[in-house]
């Protein structure tokens, strides 16, 4: 949902960055790859080791290369199938590592069972939410948006980790409860969707 707002400002001081580094001569692939071993490194170092201020600002920076590799593959002329693809492949391990590493920092450093169930149940219907886009997609069918994609998932649980790590009190329970229950509605959003999308197709 955010993406859709915020998509025309950030584009405004991406796209010039985009076309330098493609002027340099840096692939889209390469920024993928940095991004996505950057975050899973932070969140697989930090987190677990009870650093949530420090895997907060890593993974922060590292997650704002995602956004550039897009504006490469523009500034270069187009994306390829092979990019979208690793690109896809990037975001879900990713996404994973954060979660893990966190779920680790629930069972491990807070002691929190609870508190490591939201966070288990964040790391699956974030799978789920983009798998259905995936397999809709190869259906020839769509399931676009939903209350909590991608970039609400990092806003909503990078602020409750380093919140946390300040010493704000349940700020990362409620960026993971918050977080689980809107992934579950956009889980429903989406099949909603793709329910529609198909019954659309059938019509035609």
């Amino acid at each position: 949902m955010l993406n859709i707002f915020a998509r025309a400002s950030v584009s405004r001081f991406v796209e010039p960055l985009g076309g330098w580094l493609a002027g340099a001569g840096i692939g889209p692939d390469a920024i993928t790859l940095t991004g996505t071993i950057g975050t899973v490194a932070s969140s697989l170092w930090f987190f677990p080791r009870g650093q949530l201020v420090a895997g907060t600002i890593a993974v922060t920076v590292f997650v704002l290369l995602d956004v550039l590799d897009g504006a490469v593959a523009r500034a270069r002329g187009s994306g390829t199938a092979w990019g979208t693809v690793l690109d896809a492949t990037c975001d879900r391990i990713a996404d994973g590592a954060l979660f893990a590493g966190l779920t680790w920092w629930c069972f491990v450093v807070a002691n929190d069972r609870l508190l490591a169930a939201a966070a288990l149940l964040c790391l699956v219907s974030a799978q789920v939410i983009s798998y259905i886009k995936a397999r809709a997609a190869a259906s020839g069918l769509t399931a676009d948006g939903g209350m909590a994609e991608r970039a609400e998932r990092y806003i909503i649980t990078l602020l409750g980790a380093g919140l946390t790590g300040l010493g704000v009190p349940y700020a990362l329970e409620v960026a993971l409860w918050l977080l689980a229950g809107l992934q579950l509605v956009t889980v429903s959003q989406r099949m909603v969707s793709v329910r529609r999308s198909a019954s659309d197709s059938e019509a035609r």
